[in-house]
């Protein structure tokens, strides 16, 4: 079984047992070792990993780092774990701060067996960061994500170019932060640079006023535009892998065009509030569930397209559908609203 095969089966083990793993024994246990093995560790090898690992510094004496993982005799990473159900912050970090200056380990994991965050030194030498290069969440991998855990993999780690990764990821969340911040509010200093190149003339304080109102309205444009691009180009693929063929056995479950189109349509409008890769479509017998996080519990839409003579789309509030009757797949974007509030009712 491949790592991308190995971090799905261990995901669906988060998505149904998290929150029962209420203590971090039972998250070690049943998540992060599973994790590390997924990356070609052997657990039960103390040539490779180290649980409860120990290593006595100054200030602290005793205090241990819940694994230590070894690679040629030397530390490679320190692993900190805490319960499934807590959420990660860096008052949990105490001991990978600690241990990570007085060991040869470059990277250090911040996890609860389902959010896990990796650190390493790129701003001082052998002082651990105060903010991760990488994160990710098992419940919710791309597959940029899978390729770069794959680097951290045993028969392919390559410290160097991890570190290459790293400082690479670092300064693409620096500045996707910094864009961020623009797109809710822009800086007097961005306002006047976007001026000074898009308008001809002196840039009066009501110039600066349209400027920023319209950075707001551009970047949601450009938006729009790129997630409408990646739905066209990654859509056709996920179509190819993912929807059954026709079968002449009677029972079958036979997914339709028209419920793919309408499953790419309410995709696009998802995406602009959450992720795309979390909109997942379930085909079932009399009905296609478009899910948020291949959930049943988390149902945005319902296509019932199979009879012949009526369709309807199927829209949710609490636990209650109300049905739609559609003539067109176009008709699904006149419940734009609906998606959305779904979207919202759900936590997002």
């Amino acid at each position: 079984m491949d790592i991308e095969a190995r971090l799905e089966s261990l995901a669906n083990k988060v998505r149904d047992h998290r929150e029962v793993l209420l203590t971090e024994e039972a998250a070690k246990t049943a998540l992060v070792m599973p994790f590390l093995s997924a990356l070609g560790y052997d657990v039960f090898d103390p040539h490779e990993v180290v649980p409860e690992y120990t290593c006595d510094i100054a200030t602290k004496r005793g205090e241990k780092v819940d694994y230590a993982i070894f690679r040629d005799g030397e530390v490679a990473m320190l692993v900190e774990c805490k319960p499934a159900t807590s959420a990660l912050n860096l008052n949990h970090a105490g001991q990978l701060f600690r241990y990570f200056s007085v060991t040869n380990a470059k990277f250090a994991i911040l996890t609860n067996g389902c959010e896990y965050q990796i650190f390493s030194d790129l701003v001082a030498p052998n002082r651990m960061d105060d903010r991760p290069f990488f994160s990710f969440s098992l419940t919710d991998l791309s597959k940029a994500d899978v390729r770069t855990l794959s680097k951290f993999h045993k028969s392919s780690f390559d410290e160097e170019g991890i570190v290459r990764v790293a400082s690479s990821l670092q300064l693409e969340t620096s500045v996707a932060k910094f864009l961020k911040q623009q797109m809710a509010e822009p800086s007097g200093d961005f306002v006047k640079l976007v001026a000074a190149n898009v308008h001809e003339g002196r840039v009066t304080e009501s110039v600066r006023d349209a400027v920023s109102r319209t950075i707001i309205n551009a970047f949601g444009s450009i938006l729009n535009e790129r997630i409408k691009d990646r739905l066209q180009t990654a859509m056709t693929p996920l179509v190819e892998t993912e929807v059954p063929h026709e079968s002449d056995e009677p029972d079958a479950i036979v997914t339709t065009q028209d419920e793919i189109e309408g499953f790419h349509i309410i995709r696009a409008i998802a995406a602009q509030l959450v992720d795309p890769k979390r909109i997942v479509m379930r085909d079932a017998k009399s009905y296609c569930a478009i899910l948020l996080d291949d959930n049943n519990r988390k149902a945005l839409a319902r296509l019932w397209f199979n009879s012949p003579t009526a369709r309807y789309v199927g829209m949710f509030t609490g636990k209650e559908e109300t049905r739609h009757a559609v003539t067109g797949i176009e008709d699904i974007y006149q419940h734009t609203d609906a998606i959305r509030n779904r979207i919202a009712e759900l936590g997002g």
